[in-house]
């Protein structure tokens, strides 16, 4: 029998406590007894999924020629310029996985202006610094540049400045007379800036306000000492989007860009560039929009499967098992409460893959209760008193338990090496949950319920057996 079962009791009640604190808060708070000022915080909200909550999928490939190799690290260096991008633009809870060699899947729950979040996956954001000479270029001018990337160096600017309208293809007349398009110097490229913010421009309206590197700033003090009331054009894309004239020297570093922005283009155009540029284009392949309406519907029919569910297996142990049954009812109901405040305080996403886990993962729970209560049975009918049929049945049963559940949890990790290799997030949501509550299965199985059916089985000492144990 259990030495300190009255130790194991109290950490049970504990641990039982701070869950079911988890599972009914949104928010938990520990306050300094002495003055109320709080010494630890956090969100513990539910974060559904975005087949419960409704959102934005897309589907992102690089847009390459066919048959060029696309390297690795450029696709993840991608992926997380992606994921920052959308972060910061208020995107919470997203979802931004590789799939394939050349394919990004990204989730966006909850999200309620797609546009905006296509257009930030999408643009590359190359910022560059080009010197136009006395050329101003309109907002929307698309100019051809020395600039390559992944060079150090530009090639020497042109001699004649021509400039490409916007959209065209076809080159402005150059002075002697032949088609010619001018490629213009960039002095620095946006991997010199070291802070983008959104700031107030000199009329009142949003711009934007940039600190350099130090080398970036020493390019950016010669090249305005030596280009006064020169024009230095600012693109991102090739595409201009402010071509001021340098008054004088800005040794300093810091500087402003200023156009037609709104606060929220201002916005979405810091975060492509406090972001960096993506190394390779990607292309939208496929979007799809989940309606909110059926996410609920969803997450209602899933509470209810999963409530007529329990009550069956409530009144299945407990009618089947009797005793030993009631006291796993309990246990079962102290691992949902484990298990789901693990996935509020973790911050780990609902999905309804992920619900299906964890209620088979429920079926583990009972299936090491069964083999202990039928073993303990056996034992009984064998002559052993109670308490020796206690200490038998847990341990000629561990090892059935072990097997079976250590199978799970090699599955569940096939499963999820499978759902990160080939973006399948229904897969991975599914395998995460079910080797979650495997483990706490196991814990709720060997530690609780034992310890709950010595401490009832003291209490109580049942004498008829038979009906008791259903033996």
């Amino acid at each position: 029998m259990i030495r300190n079962l009255y130790t194991r009791l109290v950490l049970i009640v504990i641990i039982a406590a701070l869950a079911i604190w988890v599972d009914t808060s949104d928010e938990i708070r520990i306050f300094n007894p002495f003055n109320d000022a709080v010494l630890f915080a956090r969100d513990v909200a539910v974060r559904l999924g975005l087949d419960l909550q409704g959102g934005l999928q897309v589907l992102l490939e690089a847009d390459v020629p066919e048959g060029t190799e696309v390297d690795a690290d450029n696709m993840e260096t991608a992926r997380t310029i992606v994921e920052n991008r959308t972060n910061a633009l208020g995107v919470s809870e997203n979802l931004i996985q590789l799939a394939g060699d050349t394919r990004i899947v990204g989730e966006f729950p909850g999200a309620e202006d797609s546009d905006a979040i296509l257009d930030i996956i999408q643009q590359t954001g190359l910022l560059e610094f080009v010197d136009t000479g006395d050329y101003r270029p309109e907002e929307g001018t698309i100019l051809q540049t020395d600039y390559i990337v992944g060079s150090t160096e530009q090639t020497a600017p042109a001699a004649t400045p021509t400039a490409v309208a916007p959209d065209s293809s076809t080159p402005t007349p150059a002075a002697d007379g032949t088609q010619a398009q001018t490629v213009y110097h960039t002095i620095m490229s946006g991997r010199d800036l070291r802070s983008v913010n959104v700031g107030a421009g000199p009329r009142g309206g949003a711009a934007i306000d940039f600190t350099l590197s130090s080398e970036g700033a020493d390019i950016f003090a010669k090249h305005t000492a030596a280009n006064v009331n020169k024009i230095l054009a600012i693109t991102l894309d090739k595409r201009v989007i402010s071509a001021p004239s340098i008054d004088g020297e800005i040794p300093s570093g810091q500087g402003q860009i200023t156009g037609e922005f709104t606060p929220e283009s201002a916005n979405a155009l810091a975060v492509q560039l406090r972001y960096g540029s993506l190394p390779i284009p990607l292309k939208v392949v496929e979007t799809r929009i989940i309606g909110p309406t059926l996410g609920e519907d969803s997450l209602q029919k899933s509470l209810l499967a999963g409530m007529i569910g329990m009550i069956i297996v409530i009144l299945f142990m407990g009618i089947y098992y009797r005793l030993p049954g009631l006291v796993a009812d309990l246990s079962i109901l102290f691992y949902a409460a484990i298990a789901f405040a693990i996935f509020k305080y973790f911050h780990f996403t609902l999905t309804l893959p992920g619900i299906a886990g964890f209620l088979l993962s429920t079926g583990a729970a009972l299936d090491a209760n069964i083999l202990i209560f039928e073993r303990l049975k056996e034992e009984l009918r064998s002559g052993r008193n109670l308490t020796q049929a206690i200490d038998q049945g847990w341990t000629r049963a561990w090892s059935s338990i072990r097997d079976s559940n250590l199978s799970a949890i090699i599955t569940s990790g096939i499963l999820y090496i499978f759902g990160s290799a080939f973006g399948a997030t229904i897969v991975k949501g599914f395998s995460l949950t079910l080797a979650l509550g495997v483990i706490i299965s196991l814990f709720t199985a060997i530690y609780v319920t034992r310890t709950l059916l010595v401490f009832v089985l003291r209490n109580f000492k049942p004498q008829n057996l038979q009906f008791w144990f259903g033996i």
